[in-house]
């Protein structure tokens, strides 16, 4: 087996039109090749691949994830890795949806692959896309174990009151309707590595983090444990985000029905992927949202402001949910980018001992980094996220018993 691949973790998350993985050492977090395959099932598909300070790039189209799969394995044999012929030492897949039923990193078998699928239900858009992985991934690798990692594994044990919905509790129990909470991995190791930061012990710190993104998520953590969290059932409640709307009045869904004839699939695509930020402004994209204020656009301007309202309305529900907080932790596309929506969400706090120091918190930095003023009561904190090293820490966790 070569020297580069011995010991190292295949991390494959493969979604509903495209797949990304890494090839990672779980123990240095050294990444030996990255990419992303898009567009299957689409005419212009195509891959990118990074290995070695160079990039590869072809574009074909790519009927499925089988084939995803293959021009995966195929880009890694042109580049000096031949995952088939060395082998890895396990390969760990981001599942989204666990239900009640997986609750941690779990060893992929036959059952658990049918067990995955029949989740589909609460996960129509992730759960049959992570099967089309795992199946894929089997039949080009049948000899290495592979781990499953769930989206949802770290909010488990959510705490009744937090996790439990005011409907009929019959209905809830037949159909699993439950807060799951997501971005669970993220909230994992972001917590985690605050905490080494600080140079604390997990348990004795009560920390808020905000995993800011395209999706976006929140979640109160005491004493390394979550206490709830923002996104629910699916992933739509919460925050608002790039093109879903978050938490809105459940009577909306109805109205809809009956003033704008949608049938329940057009207010499912409405909710998820044209609605918020993108639903009022146009744009999803943060930078560009950004572009549309700076030119006086009052649309965007009032997508940011609705965004912003949505982070400090968590921000405070947590604050007490807590007691108090030790740590507010920003991590994510737009949580580790955008000083602008650090600053806003936390501005005017001072009574409660969350302060942003303004030169901190604009500095050009992508390591872990404190942006609250020195001695302030609450370290505000900037984390970049690395689901891939956890799902690899995992994974390796798990075949090595």
């Amino acid at each position: 087996m070569s020297k580069r691949a011995e010991g190292m973790v295949l991390v494959i998350n493969s979604g509903s039109s495209s797949i990304k993985y890494q090839l990672v050492d779980p123990d240095s977090g050294v990444v030996a090749a990255a990419g992303v395959v898009e567009r299957i099932g689409e005419d212009d598909g195509g891959i990118e691949h990074r290995a070695d300070g160079s990039t590869t790039e072809r574009r074909e189209r790519i009927a499925d994830h089988a084939a995803g799969l293959r021009l995966i394995f195929d880009t890694f044999a042109a580049t000096g890795h031949d995952l088939v012929r060395e082998g890895v030492r396990a390969v760990g897949h981001r599942v989204v949806h666990g239900g009640e039923v997986f609750y941690r990193p779990t060893l992929i078998d036959d059952d658990v692959v049918a067990a995955i699928s029949e989740l589909a239900a609460l996960a129509p858009l992730h759960n049959p896309a992570n099967v089309a992985g795992i199946e894929s991934a089997r039949a080009l690798l049948p000899g290495v174990p592979q781990v499953a990692v769930f989206d949802t594994a770290f909010f488990h044990g959510l705490p009744a009151a937090a996790k439990t919905y005011a409907i009929d509790a019959k209905v809830a129990a037949a159909h699993g309707i439950r807060k799951y909470g997501f971005h669970g991995t993220s909230h994992e190791y972001v917590s985690g590595c605050a905490a080494d930061f600080l140079g604390r012990d997990p348990a004795e710190l009560n920390q808020i983090v905000f995993h800011l993104g395209n999706g976006a998520s929140a979640s109160a953590i005491r004493g390394g444990r979550p206490i709830d969290t923002s996104m629910g059932l699916t992933p739509l409640e919460g925050l608002v985000m790039g093109t879903r709307s978050g938490d809105l009045d459940p009577g909306i869904v109805a109205h809809l029905a009956r003033s704008a004839h949608l049938d329940i699939d057009a207010i499912d695509t409405l909710l998820n992927r044209d609605s918020g930020i993108k639903g009022l402004s146009g744009v999803n994209d943060f930078r560009e949202l950004r572009r549309l204020i700076d030119g006086g656009d009052e649309a965007a301007r009032l997508a940011y402001d609705v965004y912003i309202h949505r982070l400090r309305r968590y921000l405070g529900a947590y604050l007490i949910d807590l007691g108090g907080v030790d740590a507010i932790t920003f991590t994510g596309g737009v949580g580790e980018n955008s000083p602008q929506v650090r600053a806003d969400a936390l501005a005017g706090l001072g009574a409660f001992g969350i302060e942003v120091d303004p030169a901190a918190n604009t500095a050009e930095n992508r390591a872990a980094r404190r942006i609250s003023p020195p001695g302030a009561p609450v370290a505000v904190l900037v984390v970049p996220t690395n689901e891939e090293l956890a799902i690899a820490r995992a994974a390796r966790h798990v075949v090595d018993g």
